[in-house]
């Protein structure tokens, strides 16, 4: 069963979570992976309440689709068992705070948190909560009670870039991306080095527009890039809009975190799409059975968390036997797509051949590779 909360009547139960706040205790924050003191309901004491925090509207594609999709994926896999609620469109900062807070008021002892602006307020009602567990989507810090959790979205890009590298006529590839953190740069990296892997003559350009969801945007954003004579483009971004003016223009691109193929049938070369369910399975049984660990958990496409989506038929049989054989080699470990050499925009090694980035440097990404044009913005 589901319960869906706007902003509005999240807002109503301001005066019970503030009450119930200040009952709390406020214990030290502990980063060290330990297990939080949430438990699973006694015998007959009702199902386990779930909440779940995204940034955009549910829709039908994109980021929050995906997410949702995971919500209802563990609601048809234990039923009675669990009880969730999804609160959409609530922004990163001290509204989202709010929203939290409310959840943990109304009992959810599971709350997952899924944007990366939502780490500081999620922590900061972690503290006040010791007895629920927080699950906080591609951010760094943990608490006792708090766990971080993200998809390697950039094996997907790489996927995408491989594709995009043969299929393109000009050369130029495009990106619609959204904020400029680590995890958008490193996709925007990650699609260019699977480029080069079949074009080495490939550039990529790239469109920032500060927002993860502004359909307006994406849109304006897509149809510079398709100016510039790019023919072949990917977002960062939350709508299927890029794809939208992909389909009207006669280029091609890519869906992003869910299958948009339907957005744009003639235009869509596949989508780089993530499965939350396998992760919030994990989780869910987890809290099931006892306390939930405080885990930083990353997956890909060997864990089933990334999935090429609805290739297009028409994909050329070698460029298709070629997206087989590296998505093989991604799954069995052979091929990592920020594995050396690369090298800087400036042409500064970055990662000697035979070697692999450092998890660290991945998170902390904050350059373009050589082949991307233009500068990150400040």
């Amino acid at each position: 069963m589901a319960v869906f909360l706007n902003r509005r009547m999240s807002l109503r139960l301001l005066t019970l979570a503030a009450a119930v706040s200040l009952l709390g205790c406020s214990p030290k924050s502990d980063t060290a992976s330990v297990t939080s003191p949430v438990v699973a309901p006694a015998a007959g004491s009702g199902p386990l309440k779930i909440g779940f925090v995204y940034v955009g509207p549910v829709g039908d594609a994109g980021w929050t689709y995906a997410h949702d999709l995971g919500r209802k994926a563990i609601e048809e896999k234990f039923g009675d068992k669990v009880k969730t609620t999804f609160v959409e469109n609530v922004a990163e900062g001290a509204d989202s705070e709010r929203v939290f807070r409310d959840l943990a008021a109304q009992g959810n002892t599971l709350i997952f948190g899924t944007t990366f602006g939502y780490m500081e307020p999620m922590l900061k009602v972690a503290k006040d909560f010791p007895a629920v567990s927080f699950q906080h989507a591609t951010g760094y810090k943990t608490a006792g009670n708090m766990g971080v959790y993200d998809a390697h979205t950039y094996e997907g890009a790489y996927l995408a870039g491989v594709v995009a590298g043969k299929m393109t006529k000009s050369n130029k590839l495009g990106v619609v991306a959204s904020i400029p953190i680590p995890e958008v740069i490193r996709n925007i990296n990650a699609f260019t080095l699977g480029a080069q892997s079949s074009n080495p003559a490939v550039t990529t350009r790239v469109v920032w527009i500060n927002k993860w969801f502004d359909p307006g945007k994406e849109r304006e954003g897509a149809l510079a890039l398709i100016g510039q004579g790019v023919d072949v483009l990917i977002q960062n971004t939350d709508s299927p809009a890029t794809l939208q003016a992909a389909e009207e223009k006669g280029v091609y691109a890519f869906g992003w975190d869910s299958d948009m193929s339907k957005v744009g049938p003639k235009a869509h070369l596949a989508s780089a799409a993530i499965d939350w369910a396998p992760y919030y399975t994990k989780v869910v049984t987890e809290a099931l059975a006892g306390p939930v660990k405080s885990d930083n958990s990353w997956w890909g496409v060997k864990e089933g968390a990334i999935v090429m989506a609805s290739i297009n038929a028409s994909l050329p049989a070698d460029v298709r036997t070629l997206l087989d054989q590296k998505t093989a080699a991604i799954k069995d470990g052979t091929l990592t797509p920020f594995q050396g050499p690369v090298v800087d925009q400036a042409g500064k090694e970055m990662v000697a051949a035979g070697q692999t980035m450092a998890i660290k440097d991945m998170k902390g990404l904050n350059y373009y590779v050589k082949g991307v044009d233009g500068s990150i913005p400040k």
